[in-house]
């Protein structure tokens, strides 16, 4: 990673004690500035933290501009997911609320979200329910989340899950940073799903709280490509972390798939092969307890 610039401007009002905002951004300057304003109007007023991966458009000033104070890491060039990392690395509280540069936090949600954390010592992340658009349209991962069929855990809020969006998702910062945070190997789409395996497997929980709410305007149709690196990313996942036979199955759903001519999962495929050597270097089983738990969901899938 190349030398990261930060800074922050000097600012004097009274701030959250608990809770970090951080973002990552690439080119979004308009979309940035529209989500600081929202994170400056938040009670709480959570410190913010912006990863800027290499943006061309005025990002980096104009958020140094903003009257919310954000302490900008400029990183000089696009580091996808793992610039949440860096940004979790550079916090200073004890827990890291996410927000993309189209999304942000409900009035009260992080005071929310740090007293749950605060009372569940062995919660590493709380997935919250995310609201989207200007009419609070449910996201239909909600309901995913809310019909876990995993059992309920007496030490954990809310429902033990093995998913969550990036964009709605406040970490207890050392459970995050134990569990390694993000995989480069996955770099960016769909890559929550590992980390919520690798917090699993060294025993934090993760947990959906629908009553603290994220909120996510998201521009008008999906970002090219998304759909080809989230299937890139759950065969990597695969390989990372599941048994070789169930690697395997996956493997050959995905190359049937490209053999039948489908343009995502050929380029899936491609992604896949590139980055595999790296993927099966860094391969680390789950413990069979979390295996089984992957297993309950992927029926309660079908």
């Amino acid at each position: 990673m190349a030398e990261v610039v930060t800074s922050r401007p000097a600012v004097a009002d009274r701030r959250s004690s608990r809770v970090t905002v951080a973002m990552i951004t690439r080119n979004r300057r308009r979309g940035v500035l529209r989500t600081l304003d929202r994170l400056a109007a938040l009670p709480e007023r959570p410190e913010v933290v912006v990863v800027d991966n290499g943006s061309a458009d005025g990002t980096v000033d104009a958020v140094r501009q903003h009257p919310v104070g954000a302490r900008v890491l400029a990183a000089g060039h696009n580091t996808g997911a793992l610039g949440r990392n860096l940004a979790v690395r550079h916090a200073t509280t004890p827990y890291v609320a996410f927000s993309d540069d189209d999304s942000w936090w409900a009035p009260g949600a992080l005071d929310a979200a740090a007293d749950l954390l605060d009372a569940h010592p062995r919660l590493g992340l709380l997935a919250a329910r995310t609201l989207v658009g200007p009419d609070a349209t449910e996201d239909p991962l909600n309901s995913v989340l809310a019909d876990s069929p995993l059992p309920p855990a007496a030490d954990l809020p809310g429902r033990p899950v093995l998913g969550f969006l990036a964009c709605a998702a406040v970490v207890r910062r050392r459970a995050f940073l134990e569990a390694g945070g993000y995989h480069p190997v996955l770099f960016f789409g769909g890559e929550e799903t590992l980390l919520a395996y690798d917090l699993a497997a060294r025993g934090w929980g993760v947990s959906h709280v629908p009553s603290v709410t994220a909120l996510h305007h998201p521009d008008p149709g999906e970002r090219p490509g998304r759909s080809a690196l989230q299937l890139r990313n759950a065969l990597l996942t695969a390989w990372l972390r599941r048994p070789v036979p169930v690697a395997l199955r996956h493997t050959a759903h995905l190359c049937a798939a490209a053999a039948r001519g489908e343009r995502e999962a050929g380029t899936a495929l491609r992604g896949t092969l590139a980055r595999l050597p790296a993927a099966l270097r860094d391969r680390e089983r789950l413990p069979d307890r979390i295996e089984h738990a992957v297993r309950l969901l992927e029926r309660a899938a079908r």
